[in-house]
């Protein structure tokens, strides 16, 4: 194949994106010369209004398609470091065709990127929604001997971590939480890592043997929603039953009910 053929291909393959990506803003030919070559921009928008929008400019050489073309990939959406690798993606693909028109096939590889991408944010954003909305966890503690000090403590993380909180003071002694679901796992960080009691022998400890009972959304719209930090004495599991039964909880309070009685 001689330049002129070779430049005749590139231009055929030009004409045929311009009529596929003909909406409005979606190919832009930028250069036409017989020393540089073409260079064209490709805008690739995802689906939905939160979609990616992703441009990518190629520069198809005179020699091109022997010549693979030089890639740049830009967005609003995504970092440097993810442009980086979506252009690296679609150098390794040019390189791996074979010397045919090919940006067709490497911007379908784009837009296979895109998906892959846009499945991976709206999974963070999941994510992070359930990390937001308010969760209930009910917590299991070993002992309390230096009552004074580990409930002040108790007291201060919920104030700090903005959790409301029942603290159940009997033969078992539970913590019921509500809040984000990051700022339970602090809570329940400090616990373990700050010395928050005494042992039998007097010495001060940390709450390794805490259990999490249970961690659910607060979605069932009768459960109800704790204010404050309160510490509640009772006495016997008739009273405790009573209690989580007052705070509209008996469907969660029989969930944890097996490790209770073990």
């Amino acid at each position: 194949m001689n330049d002129s053929q070779m430049s005749e291909a590139a231009l055929e393959e030009v004409s045929i994106l311009s009529s596929i990506y003909c909406r409005e803003g979606e190919f832009r030919l930028i250069q036409q010369s017989a020393e540089d070559g073409l260079v064209v921009q490709i805008n690739c928008t995802g689906d939905g209004d939160k979609g990616l929008d992703v441009s990518v400019v190629f520069h198809l050489h005179p020699h091109y398609p022997s010549t693979p073309p030089n890639i740049s990939v830009s967005s609003t959406g995504l970092s440097r470091t993810q442009c980086s690798s979506i252009k690296q993606k679609l150098l390794d693909r040019a390189a791996a065709l074979p010397p045919e028109p090919m940006v067709l096939q490497l911007v379908e590889c784009l837009q296979q990127c895109m998906v892959t991408m846009e499945d991976a944010r709206k999974g963070e954003e999941v994510q992070k929604e359930r990390e937001e909305e308010t969760w209930t966890s009910v917590l299991l503690l070993d002992h309390i001997r230096s009552r004074n000090h580990y409930v002040g403590l108790l007291e201060r993380w919920s104030l700090q971590l903005h959790l409301a909180g029942r603290l159940l003071l009997g033969q078992i002694i539970l913590v019921i939480l509500q809040g984000s679901r990051c700022d339970i796992k602090e809570f329940c960080r400090r616990l373990k890592t700050v010395k928050v009691d005494v042992d039998s022998s007097g010495k001060k400890c940390k709450e390794r043997m805490m259990k999490v009972l249970i961690e659910t959304p607060l979605s069932s719209p009768c459960q109800h929603s704790l204010q404050g930090f309160i510490v509640k004495d009772y006495q016997g599991l008739p009273e405790l039953t009573a209690f989580f039964q007052g705070l509209h909880m008996s469907e969660l309070y029989q969930q944890i009910m097996p490790s209770l009685t073990k």
